[in-house]
């Protein structure tokens, strides 16, 4: 091989592990789009301009909310209220509660869905943490509150109208380990290029 294919190629090569490493970290955010604009998986519908409508006939649904925490996150992570029930086309605020148990300053990153999933295109999450960075000192304690909308067409659907309950699920993931790795893999791929 002459001297300009192998640059090519060494060229070719890097340019894909980049492109790749750039695709996994894009994955999760357009991810997230897909879901909240489509409603996929049960991912509520991200609307930030709903107003509440006193007009609209209201149902009641009991909401219950669920906490967990991935491993290798040393945090408590718990719903204020564990359950409440909430009108239909009301604004609801609710509460979690995180608090930093170990003995470094840690990022948490949250994902959340609601279940049941044919729902999801009826929840709307107007703001919330989730898909943010959330940094806690060691041994803070933090509330971070959940707005959300539930459109009153659910009752008109007849696929939802026998829904009761909806839970709403947040997971706490420790972002400080995936840069450890992401890091890692880079460190890896660079070697190996050279």
């Amino acid at each position: 091989m002459n001297d300009k294919k192998i640059k090519f190629t060494a060229f070719l090569v890097v340019s894909i592990i980049i492109g790749m490493i750039s695709l996994s970290y894009a994955a999760v955010p357009l991810y997230d789009l897909f879901c909240r604009t489509t409603g996929f998986g049960g991912t509520p519908v991200a609307k930030k301009d709903i107003i509440n409508n006193k007009s609209i006939n209201s149902i009641d649904i009991k909401m219950q909310f669920n906490s967990d925490v991935a491993g290798g996150l040393e945090w408590k992570f718990l719903p204020v209220e564990r359950q409440k029930i909430v009108k239909t086309g009301n604004n609801t605020l609710v509460f979690y509660k995180a608090k930093n148990l170990s003995n470094n300053k840690i990022t948490g990153v949250a994902t959340f869905n609601v279940t049941p999933l044919k729902i999801g295109k009826y929840f709307s999450k107007i703001d919330c943490f989730c898909f943010e960075e959330q940094t806690l000192e060691s041994g803070e304690e933090v509330e971070m509150p959940v707005s959300f909308y539930i459109d009153p067409e659910i009752a008109n659907d007849p696929n939802t109208k026998e829904v009761k309950t909806i839970t709403l699920s947040y997971t706490f993931f420790n972002t400080d380990e995936n840069k450890e790795n992401n890091a890692k893999i880079n460190k890896n791929s660079s070697a190996q290029i050279k």
